[in-house]
């Protein structure tokens, strides 16, 4: 209960989860941490994320660290 009034407030401030899981590679959102031949999934999109990334205000603090599909 504390922990989502606390995220709540933090998203009244501007701080929002940056999208990782099965979308495109951004490298001004993302970093690549890990690259995989994976047959599921097209190149260049993301296949796992091993560390959220957040932005606030539309500025990036912390980008997401993601395994990328070659």
């Amino acid at each position: 209960m504390i922990r989502d009034s606390f995220w709540q407030v933090l998203e009244k401030e501007g701080l929002e989860e940056i999208e990782s899981d099965g979308v495109e590679f951004d490298p001004n959102f993302h970093h690549a941490f890990q690259t995989e031949e994976n047959k599921d999934f097209k190149a260049n999109f993301i296949i796992e994320t091993y560390q959220k990334g957040y932005k606030l205000n539309d500025k990036v603090i912390r980008p997401s660290m993601v395994k990328v599909a070659k």
